[in-house]
This record gives C-alpha cells, sequence and structure tokens, in this order.
C-alpha cells in the first residue's frame, strides 16, 4: 500500500527523544524553549511559542488578541473545521468566505463584502501547503485595523513573494504527524508582538505568568519535552523534505492526465502538505485507486457551512467555489518517501482510472 503520508522519522530522531527520556525532563524545559527560538529563526520572527497542537495554536491565538462575544471572525468557507473551531471557542463567530478557484485558498475580493462593523480579525488559511494571496489580505486587514491570524498548519516552509508564511501576522501552526514536519503532536504560534507573546505562554499554561499565581483562563496546551526534540531535528530537515515535495508534485504534474492538477501561483512557494487533484468523478476514481492498493483521501467533503455543528447555529451563506471543490477534491500521497516507482505507479492508475471513465462516458 502506497499510504497518503510517511512521517520522515531516522536515527537523529530517535537519539533526541532517547536523550529527552534519560534527562528525566519530559515536560516544558530546555528543548521546548530551544524549538522555539529554531522555529522563529527559520521562520525570520521574533518569538515562538510552542503549544500543544495546531487547533491549540489557533485557539489561543485567537484569544490572546482578545477575541470575544460580539466579534467577527473572516474565515474561508474550504478549510478544516479546526480554523473556525477556534473562533467558536474564543466566543466569537466566524463568518464565512468563499475561496478562489485556482488554489482554493479565501477570496480576497470578496472580503470587503463579508465584513462588518464587529469584525475584528481575518484568518488566511494556506491551504494545503500553498500560501495566500497576502499581498491582498493584508491590505485589507490594515485598512481596517482587523487582526491577521494565519492559519500555516498546513505550510511550514511556504513562502508568499519571498516572505514565510506565519510570518505577517500572528501564524499558528500544527506539527502532527501527516505535516511537512512533525513532532507527534503539538503546534507553534509565530508572532513580532511581544505582548501577544506573552499572553501566549501564559494562556497555554493555566494563565499562569508566574507558578501558581492564576492571571487569565488558560488551560494545559503545552508541548512536551519529547515532542520539542522532535522538532528541533525535523525543522534542521524541513527545507530538503519540501524540496523532495515540491520534485514529487513536478513529476505528478508532468504525468496525470484526466484532472486537474494543483496550481502554483506567481509569487508562491507551494510546499505540498497534500497534493490535491480535481476530478468530476473523484469518488470513483478514489475508489480505483483504493483497488490498486494507493491510499488517497478526500481533504474535505464538506464546506463548514456544511457541517453540522454550523447548520444548527445558522453560520451559513453562498459559497459555489467551495462546494464545486469540496464535490471534487482528492489527495494523492507525495511525501518524501516515494520512490520513483511509487510515482509512475500513482500516476498510472490515475490515469487509467481517468480514461475509464472517460471510454465509459463516451
Amino acid at each position: 500500500m502506497i499510504r497518503i503520508a510517511e512521517p520522515q522519522i531516522g536515527r537523529e530522531e530517535e537519539e533526541a527523544v532517547l536523550a529527552v527520556l534519560r534527562s528525566g525532563r519530559l515536560v516544558q524545559g530546555p528543548r521546548v524553549a530551544e524549538f522555539e527560538s529554531a522555529f522563529a529563526r527559520y521562520l525570520g520572527v521574533e518569538h515562538a511559542v510552542a503549544v500543544a497542537s495546531g487547533t491549540a495554536a489557533l485557539s489561543i491565538a485567537m484569544r490572546a488578541h482578545g477575541l470575544g462575544p460580539g466579534d467577527e471572525v473572516l474565515v474561508p468557507a474550504f478549510t478544516y473545521a479546526a480554523t473556525a473551531n477556534a473562533v467558536l471557542l474564543a466566543g466569537a463567530t466566524p463568518v464565512l468566505v468563499d475561496v478562489r478557484d485556482d488554489d482554493l485558498t479565501i477570496e480576497s475580493d470578496a472580503l470587503e463584502a463579508a465584513a462588518t462593523p464587529r469584525t475584528r480579525a481575518v484568518v488566511p488559511v494556506h491551504l494545503f501547503g500553498h500560501p495566500c494571496d497576502m499581498t491582498a489580505v493584508i491590505a485589507f486587514a490594515e485598512g481596517r485595523g482587523l487582526a491577521v491570524i494565519e492559519d500555516a498548519a498546513q505550510a511550514a516552509g511556504a513562502s508568499w513573494r519571498g516572505r514565510p508564511a506565519g510570518s505577517f501576522g500572528t501564524g499558528c501552526f500544527s506539527f502532527y504527524a501527516t505535516k511537512n514536519m512533525t513532532t507527534g503532536e503539538g503546534g507553534m504560534i509565530t508572532t513580532e508582538d511581544a505582548e501577544l507573546t506573552a499572553r501566549a505562554r501564559m494562556l497555554r499554561n493555566q494563565g499562569e505568568a508566574e507558578r501558581y499565581v492564576t492571571q487569565a483562563l488558560g488551560g494545559n496546551e503545552r508541548m512536551t519535552e519529547i515532542e520539542a526534540a522532535l522538532g528541533l531535528v525535523q525543522v534542521a530537515k524541513l527545507d530538503e523534505h519540501n524540496e523532495r515535495r515540491r520534485a514529487n508534485a513536478a513529476a505528478l504534474d508532468a504525468r496525470l492526465a484526466g484532472v486537474r492538477t494543483p496550481v502554483e501561483r506567481e509569487g508562491a512557494r507551494h510546499v505540498y502538505s497534500l497534493y490535491t487533484v480535481r476530478a468530476p468523478n473523484r469518488d470513483a476514481l478514489q475508489a480505483a485507486l483504493r483497488e490498486r492498493e494507493i491510499e488517497s483521501v478526500v481533504y474535505y467533503e464538506r464546506c463548514l457551512h456544511q457541517q453540522p455543528l454550523y447548520v444548527e447555529r445558522g453560520i451559513g451563506g453562498s459559497f459555489p467555489v467551495a462546494e464545486r471543490a469540496a464535490a471534487q477534491v482528492l489527495s494523492l500521497p507525495v511525501h518524501p518517501g516515494l520512490t520513483p516507482d511509487d510515482l509512475d505507479r500513482i500516476a498510472g492508475a490515475v490515469n487509467e482510472a481517468m480514461a475509464t471513465a472517460g471510454a465509459s462516458r463516451g
């Protein structure tokens, strides 16, 4: 079986974890601080705050920005539910915006129409590893005095016009096992704002700025030393792994027929956390790949306004591009562990399935 994802874990990661276990210091110690510094340097930002997951990063960022009841936050209609769930967890209201047809990131031209006097923030999602048009998003946000909270969960190493995703506003990263770099679970908040950094550090640790002195309503959303040890090794390999993803994506681009392959817009550096094609017969294509022992996954089968939680809350609207994408997207393996034979096998299976579908329609 060719898997959709394959964490790249080697001897260096194993030795780093063993060193932590032998140290006896497992939580919120020197390796967490070292990982924060290394990731901040990688992005070229002043501050990074390690947390328990990408969802924790989003949730803490919302609260650190002071978002709450009565506030509205602009979110793309086509994204993982965690993006908008973080808004709800802060007590604010997500307002959905359609996405672009080419790269499926937030449609910057639609932001102004979605904004109201209650809008406090916008959450561009760098979907599947492709960065948003941050030039347009920042111009819109600055014109209205809005916070920019970047969902860069799938975009470690991506960039827009030479600037890293997650460095334009408050960046939120995930290091889940399927991501371009992994700590198993884990996440990171990145920012230039020292005050926001202090609030985020407090919120991840029961609202304590100093031990046993609770100043805010926080939780236990800390990163472990084991995760940080993995992260220190993984961030050093991130560029190499991303280049292999990009090479694999280019190989698939050149071979695939009958499907709509991902784009890389001018000014963007796509890091292909997911290689997502679009096909009108998506379900049949997925079934054909499964028969050939090639794993593929639909990210995402429902738009946010089609999720039961959001239907119940009356959060909806008309998002034709997002809905069309949800009916057509299928993510194929692109991870760094693929061999040339794997890529040939994937392309051959897709092309055969699409040719068979075309012949049956004819």
